[in-house]
């Protein structure tokens, strides 16, 4: 800036006052500061210049002063309208709000000359205003402020919706003081604030404040540059909710579209899926084709069970067992369920469980294999149900067959064995080999289910079901009617859900023998229900002395064997007594000194060989139940010595 000189004292009154205009003129043009203006004024004075030359002088000097602060007024405008252009420039290239709200905070600060600038946006679900952005701010209580409605001069210019100025904060009534506002406030050291609102339309989103830490009032001017930078905050605030909406909407779109592609790609896989499941088992498919094309779909291992568990196809995968809780879960929610890495579904008919499916290596089954899977169990329904359907006709022929072959030709008449052996032949069922009858009973009104499965374990045994007086009866090749009776009652119990009775006779061997063993069969499971035994499996040979006096052909050897056996090889390899100490035991009451008086011995001779009979036939054998057993056996035995029985050689 050019130095400007004073004016010259003593020199021409007319050229003092040129003096002075000019220097005037020079002061304005270097843009010099209000008070330099009136310098030339005072220094005409001082020079006691002519009273009309100090008058032009005045004037010239107020002029000055008038353009210097048209001057100040315009750059102050122009910087004003500087920053609300570069405000709306933020705008159109919105790409982060926080950005453009500090710059908006920071401009307020610059523009205002204040020492802080801060927003404070509404809260519509806590019903209140909090802070957003601050500028100049050195409290953290400050910085974390939240007003209510109607509190403090933020609350109350939200509320209005109109701009308020306080020049003194702490002295100021004209609105709701509190305590944490007011902490807040004194600790940020805060005095003159300005608050504007954020309009979006009639309603208000928040407040731009400008505050300063000493007392101030504040123009209407700065008034009006704070609403301009409040409504470009807002149009901010609004955009950026608008832009998010339409990027959350277009995500949402795009979100939607893929659901509906990848929906429709599932149902046109399903549908796919079904048709080639559906026609592979109209054509005749087996099980095995059904599991390979399951197995290729779900890109998985499979295996098939029945509905007691066995395997009825396997591909992919080791053997596995279905897991009973699976089974029963997807039995219950109709949906395939997973177990331990592995996925299960019931196959079902109605509430009827008919087998089920397992598919490994698919931990991560998605919602539409998952779907396909269930599908796989619906086709594999109808399989096991066509096969059922065929296996029931066979079932008729089986049965009539069986009702043959039990049924005791009247006396005098001829039973036609040759016959019989060829039907049983052409089932692939040789009554050459052992077999034995059981009869299988429950509650009435699970019969027909019961016949059912008890059909499918003979096809599995290779035997015959069928139904006769009212008991499902099976005949299956074997020479241990007890225990296969006792598994049967088990599986079977399971199975069903209710207990089943199984009373076993055999085995026989040809058609001549088998009605005599049906009727031993039945009376078998007439004992068992008759001693309580409801829900259990046993042949004649498991009733003890039972079984010998409901048998038309005892094996009365047979029984005395099992009950006296041990200690009967005991005194045939020793030559000792233990048999007929026990008879000598038994007929003198179970006493000690009656049984040594009669075979003549020590009492601690017959304790002796009681011992050892403890040992061979085990601990209990003195229980009432044991010792009827035992009683009984050494009464064969004896009648066996003595040659009177033709059946105990």
């Amino acid at each position: 800036m050019t130095p400007v000189s004073p004016m010259t004292v003593g020199s021409d009154p007319s050229h003092t006052a040129t003096a002075a205009l000019r220097q005037l003129l020079d002061l304005l043009a270097a843009d010099a500061p209000a008070e330099r203006l009136a310098q030339p004024a005072a220094q005409a004075r001082a020079a006691a210049v002519d009273p009309s030359e100090q008058a032009v002088i005045d004037e010239a000097t107020r002029t000055a002063l008038d353009i210097h602060r048209t001057l100040a007024q315009r750059r102050r405008r122009e910087a004003e309208l500087a920053a609300l252009f570069d405000t709306a420039s933020d705008l159109a290239a919105l790409r982060d709000l926080d950005a453009v709200l500090r710059a908006i905070v920071h401009r307020a600060r610059t523009l205002l000359g204040t020492d802080t600038a801060y927003m404070t946006l509404n809260d519509p679900t806590a019903d209140d205003t909090f802070m957003r952005v601050t500028a100049g701010s050195v409290s953290a209580k400050f910085q974390q402020l939240r007003l209510a409605m109607g509190e403090g001069l933020g609350g109350l210019v939200a509320q209005t919706a109109r701009p308020y100025a306080s020049p003194d904060y702490r002295t100021d009534r004209r609105f709701k003081h509190t305590g944490a506002i007011d902490e807040g406030v004194d600790e940020e050291g805060l005095r003159g604030i300005l608050g504007v609102p954020l309009c979006v339309g009639r309603r208000v989103i928040g407040v731009l404040f400008a505050g300063d830490r000493a007392p101030r009032d504040f123009t209407p001017e700065a008034i009006a540059l704070l609403s301009s930078l409040a409504d470009h905050a807002a149009v901010a605030i609004d955009g950026a909710r608008l832009l998010e909406e339409a990027r959350s909407a277009l995500v949402e779109l795009n979100a939607a579209n893929e659901t509906a592609r990848a929906h429709s790609e599932d149902l046109h896989r399903a549908a796919d899926a079904h048709d080639r499941l559906t026609d592979l088992v109209l054509r005749g498919g087996d099980v095995d084709d059904v599991t390979r094309e399951i197995a290729a779909l779900l890109d998985g291992g499979l295996a098939v069970h029945d509905a007691d568990g066995t395997e009825l196809a396997r591909l992919r995968t080791d053997p596995v067992l279905p897991p009973e809780q699976g089974i029963e879960a997807s039995r219950r929610g109709g949906r395939a369920v997973p177990v331990d890495g592995n996925w299960v579904c019931a196959v079902l008919a109605g509430p009827e469980l008919l087998g089920s499916l397992v598919l490994t290596g698919r931990a991560d089954l998605t919602d539409a294999d998952r779907r396909l899977f269930e599908r796989a169990g619906m086709v594999t329904a109808l399989l096991l149900l066509l096969r059922r359907s065929v296996a029931e006709a066979e079932d008729r022929v089986r049965g009539e067959l069986l009702d043959d072959l039990l049924t005791a030709q009247p006396p005098g008449s001829h039973r036609n064995i040759g016959s019989l052996t060829l039907r049983a032949k052409k089932l692939d069922i040789n009554l050459a080999q052992p077999h034995a009858v059981l009869v299988l009973n429950c509650d009435p009104d699970l019969r027909s289910r019961l016949l059912i499965e008890a059909a499918r374990r003979a096809r599995t045994l290779g035997g015959l079901a069928g139904t006769r007086n009212g008991h499902t009866v099976l005949l299956a090749p074997t020479s241990t009617p007890g225990p296969l009776a006792q598994e049967l009652a088990q599986g079977l119990s399971r199975g069903i859900g209710t207990p089943i009775t199984i009373g076993a006779a055999g085995p026989g061997t040809g058609p001549e023998h088998l009605p005599v063993t049906y009727d031993e069969a039945r009376r078998c499971l007439e004992a068992l229900e008759a001693l309580g035994r409801t829900g259990t499996g046993a042949g004649l040979a498991d009733l003890g002395f039972l079984g010998v006096l409901l048998g038309d052909r005892a094996d009365l050897r047979g029984y005395v064997d099992r009950v006296l056996g041990p200690v009967l090889t005991y005194d045939a390899q020793r030559g000792t007594e233990l048999a007929r100490t026990l008879s000598a035991y038994y007929d003198n009451g179970a006493s000690l000194a009656r049984a040594k008086d009669a075979l003549h011995v020590h009492v601690n001779t017959v304790v002796q060989r009681l011992d050892r009979v403890a040992q061979l036939l085990g601990p209990d054998w003195n229980t009432p139940g044991k010792a009827l057993e035992i009683q009984v056996a050494l009464r064969l035995h004896g009648l066996a010595q003595q040659g009177r029985t033709g059946s105990v050689p």
